[in-house]
């Protein structure tokens, strides 16, 4: 596939899925070192999780830093099962969708549903459509796990895989190494795909996010993370009353089935204008075919990198929820964020605080780059290339504060 420069691509810089990160990012990666026993026992609490259907074991991994911040992953799915994180007042509460056990993430009842709580994503976050793309003249069918489109890596995506994990200290703080290698032809994909994604916990109240990964055959890659998150506390009302920035001027609007048309169309005079920091809720109802076609937000939004070299973080959202004051900030290496407002969420899960999860109870902000770009000529490439190296790196920054611009 060839590279897509232009107008709108050299403004969006990033090709072939390739991003050539700051040097601190391969210094944290190369940093790593296994985590002495004594310090484990202080910084990383494993345990078991579940059993798998098939006897594998799932283990827990519960990291805490010098702030009483709390992350729990599970190496199924790579999932953040729990993030426990202080309010203005300095009261810590759970803002991540999740279960207590394994047994919630294999019911039926979230099997069929699967709205991808916590979870890692891959090999393609986001939509491929019609589960077909075409690559150095060979043509590869996907599983149509969304309709028609396939959806988030297909029926056993890196959601659904048990990966392995080690946790470490660095000088940023401590985290997991989660690693996973995609046979050539899982879930249609060309290619041995060797992955690696990092969790770090810092003591700045940061969750990092590296994600890595090298193929022997040419395929489209894009990772993302798929936690929802309510500051108010997972399980505690909706989160419409959020006030969200996203630092893009341009959304890429969908068809009916949620496929990018390929235009990028200006923000400004629409619902999907948070360049000010806007209530979730303020323009969701209103009567507008993009929002009808997702029951809400359910977009890729073009973040703005202006001068950014390649592989530089950028600011790409920022959420502030009034009750409890808490902020999160998000910072990325991406072209895009998939902005989820949690509309299909049906209140048929009941998560960890006992209470059920009704339609727009978490939001979701994947950075990504954009759905169905292997089938989108104007779009950023993710294609992966033998002997390159797939690099992205995801900030998201808690604090507390009595209003958003304090």
């Amino acid at each position: 596939m060839p590279s897509h420069t232009g107008s709108v691509g050299s403004r969006l810089l990033l090709s072939a899925g390739v991003i050539a990160l700051m040097t601190n990012v391969a210094q944290a990666q190369s940093d790593k070192e296994p985590m002495a026993n004594s310090k484990a026992e202080n910084a990383v609490e494993q345990s078991t999780f579940g059993q798998l259907p098939d006897g594998r074991e799932v283990q827990s991994y519960r990291l805490t830093n010098a702030n009483g911040v709390e992350l729990q992953v599970i190496n199924y799915g790579g999932t953040i099962v729990s993030l426990k994180v202080p309010d203005v007042d300095g009261n810590i509460d759970d803002i991540a969708l999740g279960f207590e056990s394994l047994d919630g993430y294999l019911s039926d009842t979230y099997q069929q549903a699967n709205p991808y709580f916590g979870a890692l994503i891959g090999r393609y976050g986001n939509r491929i459509a019609e589960g077909q793309f075409a690559l150095e003249g060979e043509t590869y069918s996907l599983a149509t796990n969304d309709g028609d489109n396939h959806l988030h890596g297909g029926e056993q995506g890196f959601d659904r895989v048990l990966w392995q994990a080690e946790p470490f200290e660095n000088e940023e703080g401590t985290g997991l190494v989660l690693s996973y290698v995609s046979e050539d032809g899982e879930e249609g994909y060309p290619g041995e795909l060797t992955v690696e994604v990092t969790y770090t916990l810092t003591d700045q109240n940061e969750l990092i996010v590296d994600y890595q990964a090298e193929t022997d055959k040419a395929t489209p890659v894009n990772l993302t993370q798929h936690s929802y998150f309510n500051l108010k506390g997972e399980g505690n009302d909706s989160i419409l009353d959020h006030q969200l920035m996203l630092n893009a001027d341009a959304f890429t609007p969908v068809s009916e089935s949620l496929i990018p048309t390929g235009e990028l169309q200006p923000v400004e005079g629409t619902p999907f204008d948070f360049t000010q920091a806007t209530s979730i809720g303020e323009r969701i109802e209103q009567d507008n075919d993009q929002l009808r076609f997702g029951q809400g937000y359910d977009h890729n939004f073009v973040l703005n990198r202006d001068n950014a070299e390649q592989g530089d973080l950028v600011m790409a959202a920022r959420v502030w929820e009034p009750q409890s004051g808490r902020l999160l900030e998000i910072e990325t290496t991406e072209p895009g964020i998939q902005f989820y407002s949690g509309n299909f969420l049906a209140g048929d899960l009941t998560g960890k605080s006992g209470n059920a999860y009704p339609q727009r109870s978490g939001f979701a902000l994947e950075t990504q780059h954009f759905p169905d770009s292997p089938n989108q000529d104007a779009f950023p490439s993710t294609v992966l290339q033998p002997g390159e190296t797939y690099r992205s790196r995801t900030t998201f920054r808690f604090s507390a504060q009595d209003d958003m611009d304090a």
